[in-house]
């Protein structure tokens, strides 16, 4: 095997020419100054314009990168399972107050008719007021079940709407004529 002869030329430099010479900031690598950056970054009025055009493009479901994302993470900032359960709060106590309300009604009802002596009456209101019952306890059994679906599914929709039940036991004005 012949040798063959490699002549290696190195070029040095002396300090002046190195500096004059040689870049030595790190512009060259990507840093970029803070000015830079905050002319980079996106506004709220941006995202929110790119939002609107992406918007059918994001899936509407998924952990990262989707609607439902958006929703729970937003819920969370912003403590909408403290909110909403709250506004479940206050609406029990409102179908609660409508139940006394129309119990009391119903009372009324009652005196007024066992005043008149009528039997045909009389036995008609106790029919409504049973009418009245079987419909509370419905209106319970359905709210206790709409109520333990909204905060069993973590990951699900959750349900709008109430059904003004308060998911307790309700009074229908106690006995009967």
């Amino acid at each position: 095997m012949a040798e063959e002869r490699l002549d290696l030329l190195r070029e040095v430099f002396n300090k002046i020419e190195y500096i004059k010479t040689i870049n030595t900031s790190f512009s060259e690598l990507g840093v970029t100054s803070i000015n830079e950056d905050l002319e980079k970054q996106v506004t709220v009025g941006q995202f929110f314009e790119l939002y609107n055009q992406l918007f059918y493009d994001i899936p509407a479901n998924g952990e990262i990168n989707s609607h439902q994302y958006l929703v729970r993470t937003s819920g969370d900032y912003i403590n909408f399972d403290e909110i909403n359960d709250e506004i479940a709060a206050l609406q029990a106590e409102i179908a609660q107050l409508r139940t006394d309300l129309l119990n009391a009604q119903m009372e009324v009802a009652k005196q007024q008719v066992a005043q008149t002596g009528d039997e045909k009456a009389i036995e008609e209101v106790k029919v409504i007021q049973e009418e009245l019952e079987s419909a509370n306890t419905t209106l319970v059994e359905t709210n206790t079940r709409i109520s333990e679906q909204t905060t069993t599914s973590t990951n699900s929709t959750s349900i709008q709407g109430s059904t003004g039940g308060s998911g307790g036991s309700v009074s229908t004005g106690g006995s009967l004529l």
